[in-house]
Order: structure tokens, then C-alpha cells, then sequence
């Protein structure tokens, strides 16, 4: 795997070996960005159940400013580590070696994109998306983006977040949230 576009584009993304984690392969994380808008004007990234950490590297690569990366499987910490000392830009970086659980209790930023991919994905991203935006955790202009089994079908409206694009690549479906617009407009 490599880093498909921007800063550190062309650059190879250690992977994990097994069962434990699902690697966004390269055609999927371009067609995420594509999906995306391809590059950012700043902004902070929450990878949630981080993997390699290849989305949120990804996102840094093609302009967000600083990127939050949440692991709890050692192995998978150890990968994420020696992809961000790819980078060579470390700073711009922070792994928490916690659940996703723990880590929304400790995040106290807002968050302007958040990639979800869970190993048990319905239920998960329900509730995650709950708690992310229950906590305060989420930037009025927040994207979420989900990653599942095809086979998977995510609510179209989730807290208040509505579904709003949402493609099949090989096994994987990304699927897109953005904020109601009309629940922006009632806390203003």
C-alpha cells in the first residue's frame, strides 16, 4: 500500500498481517478522497479505529492540518508508529494506544472529518456517531466517513446526520454523513 495523492503521495504504508484488521487498500482510499473532494484546507482528522492508520495519513498528505489516530492492538500501534515516522512529519500526528470508547472520553477537540470502521460496523458506527456528537466532538462542517462489508446497511440518518453519498468497491461500501442543516440552524 502506498499514499495515493499530496504531501507524502507515493509513499509505502506498512500494513497489518491477519484477521484483525481490514486495510483500506489504495483504489478504496482514492475513491474515498475522490468521494471527498480530493484535497483540504486545513482542518483535524479522527481516525477511530485506526488500523495502519493509512486514512488519516492519507487526509494529512492531501491537506488537513493534524490528524488524531485511535488504536488498541499493539501490533497495530507498532505499524501506525513506523507509517507516521514515514512521514517524517510526526508532529503533525498523535496515536492514542486506548479503545474507541476510552478515547471519546478523553478527546476534547472538534473534529472537522472522522473515519469509522469498526469490526462490528451497524451497531458501532450508530453508536459512535451518538457519542462523537453527544460529547460535543464534532465541528458544525463535520464529515463522517464509514467504512463496512458491503453488506452492511447503515441508517440514512443518524443523530443529526444525514446519509448523503454512499458507493460499493469490491467488498468494502463507503458510506458519507453530514450534518442536518436544519439542526445547524437551531443551535445558531
Amino acid at each position: 500500500m502506498r499514499v495515493v495523492a499530496g504531501e507524502y503521495g507515493g509513499r509505502t504504508l506498512k500494513t497489518l498481517e491477519g484477521k484483525n484488521t481490514r486495510p483500506t487498500g489504495d483504489k478504496v482510499r482514492a475513491a474515498i478522497f475522490s468521494m471527498l473532494g480530493q484535497y483540504f484546507d486545513g482542518g483535524l482528522v479522527l481516525d477511530l479505529y485506526s488500523g495502519s492508520g493509512g486514512l488519516a495519513i492519507e487526509a494529512v498528505s492531501r491537506g488537513c492540518d493534524r490528524a488524531i489516530m485511535v488504536e488498541k492492538d499493539r501490533h497495530a500501534q507498532q505499524v501506525i508508529q513506523a507509517n507516521i515516522e514515514m512521514t517524517k512529519d510526526g508532529g503533525r500526528f498523535s496515536l492514542m494506544k486506548m479503545t474507541s470508547d476510552k478515547a471519546m472520553f478523553v478527546l476534547n477537540e472538534s473534529f472537522d472529518l472522522v473515519f469509522l470502521d469498526p469490526p462490528y460496523a451497524k451497531e458501532q458506527i450508530v453508536k459512535d456517531i451518538e457519542n462523537l456528537n453527544d460529547r460535543g466532538l464534532l465541528s458544525p462542517d463535520v464529515t463522517i466517513i464509514c467504512e463496512t462489508d458491503k453488506s452492511v446497511d447503515l441508517p440514512d440518518s443518524i443523530a443529526n446526520f444525514n446519509l448523503i453519498k454512499q458507493k460499493n468497491y469490491g467488498i468494502s461500501k463507503v458510506s458519507l454523513y453530514e450534518r442536518n442543516r436544519a439542526s445547524i440552524l437551531a443551535e445558531v
